[in-house]
């Protein structure tokens, strides 16, 4: 059984129902480099994070210039985790001092290596040419498989994933858990609700 998140929410109505389809944790992304529709500001990330119950992780999802800053974000808005992209482990050693909660780097398959033992979690994405995630490409899993089978921290695995492909990659994988954006959605930035909670029961059920 694998945990499920979703990323890239930008409507209250969205949250409530992945909180009802039984998502583990909540993405919400804030400052990135990157042009997608699941952008939102941090006064709107931080209405949609009050909204969450306990017990449902909310996660800021971004692209910070400096630790300093993903730090700053975080508790402003009140998330209960930070997922970053293009930090370098030295300064995401600064943010797992300096923050409350887990801190999750997002990588490639090819920096594994590199990160593996920085963060409470590792998250495997497809990356961007530009370093950012949410592609909605999958990439190879039996690679990712072997290059975190050594690993000592949880394994999220990302990339493409949608209802129909996601019991396949937590069988693959066997990843800690699974995150979808692009892969649950009717349009940019607007979940489809019966998608979002197909994808839960079936990393469940893998």
């Amino acid at each position: 059984m694998a945990r499920a998140k979703v990323c890239g929410l930008t409507r209250e109505e969205d949250v409530q129902a992945a909180v009802a389809a039984g998502v583990d944790a909540l993405g919400f992304i804030v400052d990135v480099d990157v042009d997608t529709p699941r952008e939102i500001t941090p006064a709107k990330a931080e209405q949609l994070i009050a909204s969450v119950p306990p017990f449902v992780t909310s996660v800021l999802v971004t692209m910070p210039d400096a630790a300093a800053d993903a730090v700053m974000l975080a508790e402003l808005i009140g998330a209960d985790a930070i997922q970053t992209y293009g930090l370098p482990p030295a300064d995401l050693s600064v943010v797992i001092t300096d923050f409350h909660g887990a801190v999750v780097p997002a990588v490639s398959p090819d920096e594994v290596a590199e990160y593996g033992n920085v963060g409470h979690a590792l998250l495997v994405d497809t990356p961007r040419e530009d370093g950012g995630g949410g592609t909605g490409e999958t990439h190879d899993w039996e690679r990712t498989r072997e290059v975190t089978a050594d690993l000592d921290r949880p394994v999220i695995l990302a990339g493409g994933l949608t209802p129909d492909n996601v019991a396949e990659a937590v069988a693959t994988v066997d990843p800690y858990a699974v995150d979808t954006a692009s892969g649950v959605e009717r349009e940019g930035g607007v979940k489809d609700h019966d998608a979002v909670r197909a994808f839960v029961e079936r990393a469940r059920e893998a």
